[in-house]
C-alpha cells in the first residue's frame, strides 16, 4: 500500500464519509463525459462515485511518478488484494467502504471491477497494439466493464443492453485514444494499430517525430470513421433505459461525438495538440442530449 493510503486507511471512517471521499475525488477530477453528475437520481450518485473513485485511484497508480513499473503493478495488485479482502473483512479504506456497500447492494461481480485492474497492468506493460482487435481487447477490459456497472446500478441486466453499451464504451475510450495522441506519445503509448501504419504507409518514427501529413490525416480519419460507427452501433441503448438513466447517456453518446467532431475540426492532428470541449461544446451537448428522443 502506497503511504498516502496507509495515512487514510489509519483514519476511522464511517459509511457516509466514506462515500463523501468518493464523492470530492470525483468531483476533483477532469473527464470529458458526465460522471455521478447532477442528472443522475441523487439516490445513485454516491455509488456512481465509489465506483468511480476505486477506478481512478487506481489508473493514476499506472501512471506514479517517481515509480518503476515493478512498483506501479505492485501497487495495484495491493489495490486487486484490498477489493478480495473487502468482500470478507471490513474494510478501512474509504474507496472500499463505499464499494463494498455498493457490490452488496447492487450484487455487482467482482470480476468487473477486476476487469479494470488488469487494463491498468497493461497500461504498464505494453505500449504497442499490433492489430485493431488487439486494442479492442483492451477496451474489454478498460472500458466496457464501466458501462455494464452503471447499468447494475439501474438494475438492467439484459445483455443486449450491456452489448449496447459495451459499443459506447469502446467507443468512448477510442475517442479517449484519437484525442490524447500527443499526451500519450509523451509517455510513450501508442494505441493506433500497427497493422493500420502499414495500411496508410506511415512509418511509427513518423508518428514520433510528430510529422503530419496526408498519409497521417487518413489514418485518423480511418480510426475516427469506426469509431463514429460503434458510437452509432450502441446508439439503441439510448432510448431502452429509463429516465432515471438516459439523460446521462445521452449527454456521454453526444460528448464522444462531439470529441471525434473536434477532432475532424482539426483535420485530425492531435499530435501536439489535445482537442477539448469548450464551454459552448458542453452547451451545444446538454441542448441536443435535452431535445434528443
Amino acid at each position: 500500500m502506497l503511504t498516502r493510503d496507509i495515512h487514510i486507511a489509519e483514519k476511522s471512517w464511517s459509511v457516509d464519509d466514506a462515500f463523501e471521499y468518493c464523492e470530492q475525488l470525483t468531483r476533483s477530477h477532469y473527464e470529458n463525459f458526465p460522471v455521478a453528475s447532477f442528472f443522475l437520481p441523487r439516490d445513485k450518485r454516491k455509488y456512481v462515485a465509489a465506483i468511480y473513485a476505486f477506478a481512478r485511484t487506481a489508473d493514476d497508480f499506472a501512471d506514479e511518478p517517481g515509480m518503476t513499473p515493478a512498483e506501479r503493478i505492485e501497487a495495484i495488485n495491493d489495490w486487486d488484494e484490498q477489493l478480495l479482502l473487502s468482500r470478507n473483512v471490513s474494510p478501512r479504506h474509504p474507496v472500499f467502504i463505499a464499494l463494498s456497500k455498493t457490490i452488496e447492494r447492487f450484487e455487482i461481480p467482482v470480476e468487473l471491477l477486476r476487469n479494470l485492474l488488469q487494463a491498468f497492468r497493461s497500461d504498464v506493460t505494453t505500449n504497442r497494439y499490433e492489430t485493431f482487435e488487439q486494442v479492442l481487447q483492451y477496451c474489454q477490459y478498460s472500458a466496457n466493464p464501466v458501462g455494464r456497472l452503471v447499468l447494475l446500478l439501474f438494475n438492467y441486466r439484459s445483455e443486449e443492453l450491456m452489448a449496447y453499451s459495451d459499443s459506447i464504451c469502446t467507443a468512448l475510450q477510442l475517442a479517449n485514444f484519437w484525442q490524447d495522441l500527443s499526451v500519450d506519445l509523451q509517455k510513450n503509448r501508442v494505441y493506433l494499430p500497427q497493422e493500420d501504419f502499414r495500411r496508410f504507409r506511415y512509418a511509427e518514427e513518423r508518428l514520433l517525430a510528430r510529422e503530419y501529413n496526408n498519409e497521417f490525416r487518413n489514418l485518423m480519419a480511418f480510426q475516427v470513421k469506426r469509431t463514429e460507427e460503434l458510437f452509432r452501433k450502441g446508439k439503441p441503448l439510448l432510448s431502452e433505459v429509463g429516465k432515471d438513466l438516459a439523460l446521462e447517456l445521452r449527454l456521454t453518446w453526444n460528448g464522444g461525438m462531439r470529441i471525434l467532431q473536434k477532432v475532424a475540426e482539426l483535420k485530425y492532428n492531435t499530435l501536439t495538440r489535445r482537442p477539448m470541449l469548450t464551454g459552448f461544446d458542453k452547451a451545444v451537448v446538454l441542448v441536443s442530449s435535452i431535445i434528443q428522443r
